[in-house]
């Protein structure tokens, strides 16, 4: 799980059906302060990605660091990049969607496109692989909304397979996996502490790579 560790910052590759942050109705469900820290100390939560989403995950190990790192997403300086699994062949190689968000935006607590109240957001999209009614796509947001890539992708008609929120629950393509089908395979910082450019990459869990190689 860990990608790399020293004093002021922890990478880990987080697993599908791990929460990032803890559950506002059972305080008890695991989540990755909860697993992490009893081995490396206190840790500070600096972003987070969806429950059923897989990937590289950055926490702070010193209040400084985690300062210096939102600082850092505050100013869009961090770049993250994600594979989607979408039901659909998009009749493009790449297209950059900028519709404007808004978060909990109906009864199912979802995040919709809202011309008028919505807040702004990008993303750029590019096709990867084409298996005629699934593909598979690289996401980098430019903005950090909540859902954003899902959303976005479902607003254009391409769905993240296994999405039971956003995308059609009845489609056959959505039964290809029992999670979603996104992964955060890369994340671009600044070293908080040596202001030294870093990546790190996850490589992909081994349901996502099944179902691929299927």
């Amino acid at each position: 799980m860990v990608l790399w560790k020293d004093a002021q910052l922890l990478v880990v590759n987080k697993p599908a059906g791990l929460l990032s942050l803890p559950d506002g109705y059972d305080s008890q469900k695991p989540h990755l302060r909860s697993v992490l820290e009893p081995t490396f100390g206190r840790l500070w939560i600096v972003h987070r990605l969806d429950r059923e989403c897989s990937g590289v995950l950055a926490l702070a190990r010193t209040a400084e660091a985690h300062r210096a790192l939102n600082v850092q997403f505050e100013q869009r300086q961090i770049v993250k990049v994600y594979n989607a699994l979408v039901a659909g062949d998009p009749p493009w190689k790449e297209r950059v969607v900028k519709l404007k968000l808004r978060a909990d935006g109906d009864r199912r607590h979802r995040t919709i496109i809202d011309t008028r109240r919505g807040k702004s957001a990008e993303t750029s999209f590019r096709v990867l692989c084409r298996f005629g009614e699934h593909t598979l796509v690289e996401a980098i947001p430019k903005t950090g909304r909540p859902h954003q890539i899902r959303a976005h992708l479902a607003a254009k008609g391409f769905p993240v397979v296994g999405d039971a929120l956003y995308g059609d629950r009845d489609h056959p393509a959505h039964s290809l996996m029992e999670r979603l089908g996104l992964h955060a395979c890369a994340l671009t910082l600044e070293h908080p502490g040596s202001g030294e450019t870093q990546r790190f990459e996850a490589p992909l869990p081994q349901d996502f790579q099944e179902i691929l190689e299927a």
